[in-house]
């Protein structure tokens, strides 16, 4: 069998610390496609704004019970009814729910219009008007909403604000804080620019993603901490180096945790959502579902390669990155291979304390067959 043959495939390079992908050489590549994607949403949200639900904006809400109909029939009947642009949805497998803004309406038309409503919700449904129930939130209500929403937000970044600021230095803190303001403007221009519509149910979950965003983010830099004070100190690597190996020794963790987070949420969506029609799920669902994709993609390819970028514009970590390009043989480290090397630095150090000459040329040749194929 041919060197070739026996070449682990990329999936088992990851699992068996061989990989040696380029984050940090790449981030303009990665940079870009984000802001793409941002300039987009918040070009939609500038245009379209939001698809605002019932408890933010106010309006009336109706509810039946009604297991031989389907929501297109429900919405073709409160149309005729006169509402405008109502949002039906099923709630569970047979209960249906009607909203509408009727707040710009005088009193007696808002009256007329949710009678006719309810007559026409009892009529396809086959049940009695007083088995459909009606409520209405006023405009004063959802703009306290609102506000509640954006001061759980502010709340939740000034936290996290002081957080990081003690658990990181400031270049680590700042790449943590974009990556996750990345991750709230993707979000919400994803909503915008589809229409997903905004309920209480996606703030919870925006604040979720935002941290789980930010836990990512913090496995990956404490492994960046834990190699400047080790391999970056040889002076065989760069800070964009450095960070690069990090980057391949938390990927494996870093994909099986979004996975195993992703996982259960797409469930949800599929499942309980598309498949029971519980579609009070699919808000909830939704708004995860991306936020976690996009916290994943951020803490691999915008927090790492934007830590890496602030750092080499100091003036040592910049004449690092001379030293290191100017050496003949340049080392890309893998995970395994800087392993290795890390056993060797403390068989040497073992070594030298109990008076033994160091030796490990072994260790090290091992180190670099580790290198890129």
């Amino acid at each position: 069998m041919t060197d070739e043959a026996k070449s682990p495939n990329a999936f088992s390079r990851l699992y068996q610390g061989l990989t040696t992908i380029d984050f940090v050489g790449r981030r303009k590549t990665w940079f870009t496609i984000s802001a793409v994607v941002i300039v987009v949403g918040l070009g939609s949200l500038a245009i379209r704004g939001f698809n605002l639900g019932i408890d933010f904006k106010g309006g009336s809400s109706w509810e039946v019970l009604a297991p031989n109909t389907t929501i297109s029939a429900v919405t073709h009947s409160v149309e005729n009814a006169g509402l405008n642009s109502p949002t039906v949805q099923k709630l569970g497998s047979d209960t249906y729910q009607v909203t509408s803004d009727l707040n710009n309406l005088n009193s007696t038309t808002q009256l007329t219009l949710t009678n006719k409503v309810v007559d026409a919700l009892a009529k396809v449904a086959g049940v009695s008007a007083n088995q459909v129930s009606t409520s209405s939130v006023g405009p004063t209500w959802g703009g306290q909403i609102t506000n509640r929403a954006i001061e759980a937000l502010i709340v939740f970044f000034i936290a996290v604000v002081g957080y990081i600021s003690v658990r990181f230095e400031p270049k680590m803190a700042g790449a943590a804080f974009i990556a996750m303001i990345h991750d709230l403007l993707v979000t919400v221009g994803v909503y915008s620019l589809f229409g997903f519509q905004i309920t209480p149910d996606t703030v919870i979950a925006l604040l979720t993603i935002l941290g789980y965003s930010l836990y990512d983010t913090v496995v990956v830099f404490d492994r960046v901490r834990d190699n400047t004070g080790g391999v970056l100190k040889g002076g065989d690597l760069s800070y964009s180096d450095m960070v690069n190996l990090s980057m391949n020794q938390t990927l494996a963790r870093s994909i099986n945790t979004s996975l195993v987070a992703i996982m259960p949420v797409l469930s949800v969506l599929v499942v309980g959502a598309y498949i029971l029609g519980a579609t009070t799920l699919q808000n909830y669902g939704l708004a995860l579902f991306v936020g976690l994709l996009s916290g994943a993609y951020s803490s691999i390819f915008i927090a790492s390669p934007l830590l890496a970028w602030f750092k080499e514009r100091e003036p040592r970590f910049r004449e690092l990155a001379n030293r290191v390009a100017q050496k003949s043989e340049h080392q890309v480290l893998t995970p395994a291979g800087a392993a290795l090397l890390t056993g060797e630095a403390n068989q040497r150090q073992a070594r030298s304390s109990s008076g033994r000459a160091p030796s490990g040329p072994a260790v090290r040749a091992r180190a670099r067959k580790q290198k890129r194929r």
